[in-house]
């Protein structure tokens, strides 16, 4: 049988010029450090327009990842995916159906006589709805599914161990276990697709409208800068007029940024009215990375009218850490460093100070830290205070840093049991809510996972309400190596508030994870979260910086979103600063691989108008 796919079936009021091509494979996998079997078993997409010259998407990284499963002592069994194959219901959605495998692809004995079906409207979200039982009793190698149209029913084809194949009937695939007998049938040919793509292993090829392939590709690769539109004129009295006057730059997805630009204002004389040709080049401050070698976690805050800079100090052990101050975000690259808190001024307070947040909420300036008093299993989340009219970088100036508290009092975790870290606080819907990460070692190590609580505003260390679970390891790319997902940091954008987290171990296969909640939902109820299959930034999103993560963000002048990160400059390189500016998709969402110079073209950096002074 040749398994080659169908047009995309009709949809009333959809636009169906099938003109995009969308390829689905996995990658052998690299490497352990660099692309890990957790990662290489998963799906990956390619995007084409013309069915044969296909571009790998999202960095050649994988957009579809298997869960884990959960065990009674909360430990996860992870899991990876082998053999995707895509195809469209009969809903005009789409569906995914894969072999579900160990992590590190061998035969699972939790999925054995079964398929893991997923389900997408766009191919960018997805829903694992279960394993579909084929009612064998044997490991299944691969595996095709059709929608026949004439008899309204699914076809799934699946290979055994033998290299036999067989075929089994079902009407309803959210029904997992109501598919017929499996019956044989003759061998499936996938149609062979030749595409430059690293390490591809190809599955198959749909065929899809305009409007589901030209999105994928806008957001599933980073945007570059392709048409700069200025003001055919500008009447202004001035210079400090002309100063507010900016361009659009315009991006090859149609999403925009306005920037300011450094006029060129030689010959103009602003006491006499006239007309002059105005030149001058947009304006982007350079953050070539790193920033600040031996600095992760950092946060950059405004306070006051200034830019303050803080990070964990890894260059001594993380036993001190060091605040900067500017009036500029770039100012921060040269300012000197003031030492506010260190290892040895409190007993409780005696290693390890980790992650390290300002954050202002009201009239006072707060830091969220991390600490122990020596051992690293009674690392704790902290609050320290700024007292009243003090100066940030004089550390006589922060209260004495205290434990955060539960809602009844007690502390957050159970020194020597669990840990936690990495609090953020922010403010939504004129609540405030605060969000760490906690680790349970004893009676078992289950990994780090991702909590959000409400706090009171004027005692932020204490909980007003108890702990939620929002995010847990359970994806290849937030368990490799370890399971760990750590580093919330909120981002609010019009009526959608994201969560980005980092995931794995703080080596190179360090990313970010995002968690996305719409205005008017609950935030304590998990279901008011959607989780994000794949992660934003991976090792593979911008050349030479290596595990990425640990985000925060900060506002400037002029309105524009700056991510302050950490990553390495080479694989085994120190984790250190980096700055990038937070660019917006089609759909709203956060695109943080964005670089300079895709950001501001340097061919379309330099505009002229006319300018009237008035």
């Amino acid at each position: 049988m040749d398994a080659r796919n169908k047009d995309s079936i009709y949809v009333e009021g959809a636009d169906m010029r099938v003109s995009n091509y969308v390829l689905c494979y996995t990658r052998e996998p690299q490497e352990d450090i660099i692309y890990a079997k957790r990662l290489a078993y998963s799906m990956h997409l390619a995007y084409s327009q013309d069915g044969v010259q296909y571009e790998a998407l999202n960095h050649n990284s994988g957009v579809l990842f298997a869960k884990a499963t959960d065990n009674e002592n909360r430990t996860m069994n992870p899991k990876s995916l082998r053999c995707p194959y895509v195809f469209a219901l009969q809903d005009g959605s789409y569906g995914v159906v894969a072999i579900r495998t160990t992590a590190d692809g061998d035969a699972d004995e939790e999925s054995k006589g079964k398929i893991l079906f997923f389900t997408s409207h766009d191919l960018l979200q997805y829903e694992e709805v279960g394993l579909i039982d084929l009612r064998t009793d044997v490991y299944i190698q691969d595996v095709v599914c059709e929608y026949d149209a004439r008899r309204n029913v699914h076809i799934i084809y699946w290979q055994d161990t033998q290299e036999n194949w067989y075929r089994n009937e079902v009407t309803d695939l959210y029904a997992l276990r109501s598919v017929g007998e499996p019956v044989r049938t003759e061998a499936v040919e996938l149609p062979r697709v030749s595409a430059d793509i690293e390490g591809i292993v190809s599955r198959n090829v749909i065929t899809v409208p305009e409007q589901i392939g030209k999105r994928l590709r806008y957001r599933l690769s980073s945007p570059y800068h392709t048409a700069t539109e200025v003001p055919e004129e500008v009447r202004v009295s001035s210079a400090e007029q002309l100063k507010q006057v900016k361009v659009k730059a315009v991006y090859n997805d149609g999403t925009t940024s306005w920037k300011t630009v450094d006029w060129e204002l030689d010959g103009i004389d602003w006491d006499k009215p006239g007309e002059y040709s105005l030149k001058g080049s947009i304006h982007q401050d350079q953050y070539p990375f790193p920033v600040a070698v031996h600095r992760a976690d950092p946060c950059i805050s405004k306070w006051q009218g200034q830019y303050y800079f803080i990070a964990t100090n890894d260059a001594d052990g993380n036993r001190t850490m060091y605040i900067r101050v500017a009036d500029t975000i770039h100012g921060l690259i040269d300012a000197p460093e003031h030492l506010i808190l260190d290892a040895k001024t409190y007993p409780h307070v005696g290693n390890l100070l980790w992650a390290p947040e300002l954050h202002a909420i009201g009239d006072e300036l707060y830091i969220f830290h991390a600490a122990t008093p020596g051992e690293f299993l009674q690392e704790e989340c902290h609050v320290m205070q700024l007292r009243r009219g003090g100066d940030p970088t004089r550390r006589e100036d922060w209260s004495e840093p205290r434990r955060v508290l539960r809602k009844d009092g007690s502390y957050l975790c159970e020194a020597g049991k669990t840990i936690s870290l990495d609090m953020t606080i922010f403010e939504w819907e004129h609540e405030y809510y605060v969000s760490w990460s906690e680790r349970q070692f004893v009676p078992v190590d289950i990994g780090a996972w991702v909590y959000i609580a409400k706090v009171n505003p004027e005692e932020p260390w204490k909980l007003t309400t108890d702990p939620v679970l929002l995010s847990k390891p359970d994806y290849g790319w937030a368990n490799n190596h370890t399971f760990v997902d750590e580093g919330p940091f909120a981002l609010k954008r019009g009526s959608k508030l994201f969560l980005t987290i980092s995931s794995a171990a703080v080596d190179a296969t360090y990313v970010v994870g995002l968690l996305t909640a719409e205005a008017g939902t609950d935030l304590l109820d998990p279901k008011s979260w959607t989780k994000t299959n794949y992660p934003l930034l991976t090792s593979r999103s911008v050349p030479g910086q290596f595990g990425p993560g640990h985000n925060s963000y900060v506002i400037d002048d002029e309105g524009d979103i700056w991510n302050a990160y950490h990553a390495r400059p080479g694989v085994d390189g120190p984790r250190s600063t980096g700055i990038r500016r937070v660019h917006f998709d089609i759909d709203g969402y956060p695109v943080l691989d964005l670089t300079e110079e895709r950001d501001v073209n340097p061919e379309l950096s330099r505009v002229k108008t006319r300018l009237i002074v008035e």
